[in-house]
C-alpha cells in the first residue's frame, strides 16, 4: 500500500493530481500515516500510472468535482465527524480563504446542506441537447425559379378576376353633411333648426341589379376608443333584470340620469345614429314613387337572437322597462324605437347594428335593404332619384362627415378593389424576379468565380 503525505495539515487540500484522501479511524487525525489513497469511479477518470489525468481538460474537471465533493462532505459533518460547521463559516477556516467562485460557475452551484453537489449541465435529451431532427431546404436555381414563376402565374389571374368582379359592383355615394354652402342640408347645421328636413337629388347612370344595400357612413368618428368601447353593459343588453335597474359602472357618466338608471346605458348607446333616410324615384308621373326599404334582416343573427334580449315578462314592453329612463341624447325611450314588437326595445336592429363598434374612424353601417322583386326588372332602374333626409345627427362639432351609400354585392362582398390590386402586384413582382434570376443564372451558371456577379 502506497502512503501519501499531505503537504499541509488539512483534509480539504490533498496534493494536486492525487486521488482524494480520507482519514482512517485513529486517535490522531493529523498523523501522516492515517491517509491512504481512495479512488471513486464517480469522481472522474482514474489517474494514470504517474498519478496524472490523461489530459488537461479531464484533469481540471476531475479536480473541480473532487473539490465540490470534499466541500459537501465538510458541510454535512464537521471535523472528526463532529456536528456540522456553523452556517456561513468555511470548514476549518481555510475553505473561505481558498474557495474560488469560478468553481461554482463551471462545475455547478454549491450543494445544499445535507445533499450532494448540483449539476447545471442540461439533461441528455434530444430537445435540450439540440439533436431533434430538422429539415433545411437547399435553395438552388432549379427550385427557386419555378417557385417565382408559379406564384406569378397563379396570383395574376386571381387578381384580375377579383378586380373585374369588384368593378362590376354598382355603388353610389352621396355626402349630405351640409358643410358646403350650396348644399341643401347646409341649413341643418344651425342648432336651432330642429327637426330639419333636406332633400338631395341625384341620378343613377346604370341600373342596380339584384339586392341593393343602403348604408350610412360616418367619418372622423372614433368608435374604437378604449373607454368608448367599454362603455356598455352586456348583461343589461341581454335582458338581465338586476342589471337593468343597476347598470355596470363601466357606463359612467351615462349610467344614471334624473336619479334613474339609463336603459340602455353607456356612451355607445347614447351616441346612436338617428338620421332618417327615405328614397324616391322620380319618374314621368307627377308624383315620385317611394322605394320600399326593409328594416329587418340587417343585423347579425347571433346579435339578434343571442346577445340582445328584452327583459323577461309577459306584460307590455313599457312595463318591463318601468323604473328606467332613456339615454341623454335620445328623443324617445328604448321601448318606442319601433311599432313592431319583434323589432322594438333591445332587439331593435338599428340599435343592434350601431352597438357593433367599428375598428376605423371612417366606417359604414347597414341601414336598409332593398330587395329585388322581379327578375325581369332591375331593383333600381337608371333615372332620377331624390333622397329625403331628416337631419338629426350632429357631426360638425368634431369635423365629421355623413354620407349615404347604395351598393350591390357579389360573391366576394362589397366593392373593394384593393384585394385584386394586391394579388396583381404580388404576382407581377414574383414573375419579374423570376425573369431577372433566370437571366442571371443563365449568364453566370458556368462561371466559377461568383464574386464578379453584380446586379
Amino acid at each position: 500500500m502506497i502512503r501519501v503525505r499531505p503537504p499541509f495539515p488539512s483534509p480539504f487540500y490533498p496534493p494536486p493530481f492525487s486521488p482524494p484522501l480520507v482519514p482512517q479511524s485513529s486517535p490522531s487525525f493529523l498523523s501522516p500515516s492515517l491517509w491512504r489513497p481512495q479512488l471513486n469511479p464517480a469522481s472522474g477518470p482514474r489517474p494514470s500510472a504517474e498519478g496524472c489525468p490523461a489530459s488537461s481538460a479531464v484533469q481540471r474537471r476531475w479536480r473541480r468535482q473532487r473539490r465540490l465533493r470534499v466541500f459537501c462532505q465538510g458541510q454535512q459533518a464537521g471535523p472528526l465527524g463532529g456536528p456540522p460547521a456553523r452556517r456561513g463559516a468555511a470548514p476549518w477556516g481555510s475553505m473561505a480563504m481558498n474557495y474560488n467562485a469560478k468553481d461554482e460557475v463551471d462545475g455547478g452551484p454549491p450543494c445544499a446542506p445535507g445533499g450532494t453537489a448540483k449539476n447545471r449541465r442540461p439533461d441528455n435529451t434530444a430537445f435540450k441537447q439540440q439533436r431533434l431532427p430538422a429539415w433545411q431546404p437547399i435553395l438552388t436555381a432549379g427550385t427557386v425559379l419555378p417557385t417565382f414563376f408559379i406564384i406569378g402565374l397563379i396570383f395574376i389571374p386571381i387578381g384580375i378576376g377579383i378586380f373585374v368582379t369588384s368593378n362590376n359592383i354598382r355603388e353610389i355615394e352621396i355626402d349630405y353633411t351640409g358643410t358646403d354652402p350650396s348644399s341643401p342640408c347646409n341649413k341643418c347645421l344651425s342648432p336651432n333648426a330642429t327637426p330639419c328636413i333636406c332633400t338631395i337629388n341625384f341620378t343613377l347612370e346604370q341600373s342596380f341589379e339584384g339586392n341593393v344595400f343602403m348604408y350610412y357612413g360616418l367619418s372622423n368618428f372614433y368608435q374604437n376608443h378604449r373607454r368608448y368601447v367599454k362603455s356598455r353593459d352586456d348583461s343589461q343588453l341581454n335582458g338581465d333584470s338586476s342589471a337593468l335597474l343597476n347598470p355596470s359602472k363601466e357606463c359612467e357618466p351615462y349610467r344614471r340620469n334624473e336619479d334613474k338608471p339609463i336603459a340602455p346605458c353607456g356612451a355607445i348607446a347614447n351616441s346612436m345614429f338617428n338620421d332618417t333616410l327615405e328614397l324616391f324615384l322620380v319618374g314621368n308621373e307627377s308624383y315620385p314613387t317611394p322605394i320600399p326599404l326593409k328594416k329587418k334582416g340587417i343585423a347579425w343573427w347571433t346579435d339578434k337572437n343571442v346577445k340582445f334580449r328584452n327583459p323577461p315578462g309577459g306584460e307590455s314592453l313599457k312595463e318591463r322597462f318601468k323604473g328606467t329612463t332613456k339615454p341623454v341624447n335620445w328623443v324617445k325611450p328604448v321601448y318606442m324605437l319601433d311599432s313592431e314588437p319583434d323589432n322594438n326595445g333591445f332587439i331593435n336592429e338599428d340599435f343592434i347594428v350601431w352597438m357593433r363598434t367599428a375598428a376605423l374612424p371612417t366606417f359604414r353601417k347597414l341601414y336598409r335593404l332593398i330587395e329585388r322583386k322581379s327578375d325581369l326588372h332591375p331593383t333600381l332602374p337608371a333615372g332620377r332619384y331624390y333622397l329625403n333626409i331628416t337631419y338629426n345627427y350632429p357631426v360638425h362639432s368634431f369635423d365629421g362627415r355623413k354620407r349615404m351609400i347604395l351598393s350591390t354585392i357579389s360573391w366576394m362582398g362589397g366593392k373593394n378593389p384593393f384585394l385584386g390590386i394586391a394579388y396583381i402586384a404580388i404576382g407581377s413582382i414574383s414573375f419579374l424576379l423570376g425573369v431577372v434570376l433566370l437571366v442571371i443564372n443563365h449568364k453566370y451558371r458556368n462561371s466559377s468565380n461568383t464574386a464578379d456577379i453584380t446586379i
